[in-house]
């Protein structure tokens, strides 16, 4: 598929300002636009590709909004953005190299576990506060756990923010929100990365890439600065709905 008319640009733009929106809160953007881009017609691997490639400008937003929150934390943001850049590197290798059909046949379950993971997310931000008192020092767990997500990142991302957020508040005693600002660098490192190695060797869609990237540069700039004020019950919804509609759709094609 080349082109997409008026309205299927207008949805996917919208999609990239909803998704650069959430990933900069908490995360899981790619379950609104990786949907949107099946429902208009590409294929799984495509959607993925371009996906993956528009939202690294919302991601950077994201991240360059919680800037403040990173003061003091220089030496974990190079050891964590480390981890995360060989994750993603070994993720888009793996989505490259795996046969279309494995992807379109591992998607569906992660999907599923994204969307578990983001209904889990209020649990699991008790159970990080009744352990912020017990969390761990920076070791080799933490590194190996950022490497985990990077490499996830790298060949789906949908959730990847929810899994960063839940393993390194329950390893790392630090207050959340400053977590929150290394797990935006750390996403947007993935995405960035990952988005790198398919420009250059993986199929892209440029128009749809196009739309989410301005879409998303809008959304990760708002979500960082009013994001925090929207209804999480709400945002949750809305997630989970889509994405059970992009596992009906792979799943019934």
């Amino acid at each position: 598929m080349s082109g997409l008319t008026v309205w299927e640009a207008v949805a996917v733009g919208a999609a990239g300002v909803f998704a650069g929106g959430i990933n900069a809160v908490v995360g899981s953007g790619t379950l609104v636009t990786f949907p949107v881009l099946l429902a208009v017609g590409y294929p799984p691997l495509v959607a993925n590709v371009s996906n993956t490639v528009g939202l690294v400008p919302g991601t950077v937003t994201g991240a360059f909004g919680y800037r403040e929150l990173l003061t003091g934390q220089k030496s974990r943001l190079l050891r964590l953005g480390a981890a995360s850049l060989v994750g993603a590197v070994i993720g888009a290798i793996l989505l490259l190299r795996l046969p279309a059909a494995a992807f379109e046949t591992i998607v569906p379950v992660l999907i599923v576990v994204a969307l578990v993971l983001v209904l889990l997310q209020p649990k699991l931000s008790k159970l990080v506060a009744a352990r912020r008192g017990e969390g761990g020092q920076d070791g080799p767990l933490v590194w190996l756990a950022v490497l985990f997500t990077g490499v996830y990142g790298g060949y789906f991302g949908a959730a990847q923010g929810i899994i960063l957020m839940g393993l390194m508040g329950i390893l790392v005693a630090e207050h959340l929100q400053r977590l929150n600002a290394i797990k935006n660098v750390c996403a947007s490192i993935v995405n960035g990365v990952s988005g790198l190695i398919f420009v250059f060797v993986a199929p892209v869609a440029w128009l749809p890439v196009v739309l989410i990237m301005v879409g998303s540069t809008v959304g990760g700039y708002l979500g960082a600065r009013v994001g925090k004020k929207f209804s999480p019950t709400l945002l949750r919804g809305i997630i989970v709905v889509v994405g059970l509609v992009a596992v009906g759709k792979m799943l019934l094609d």
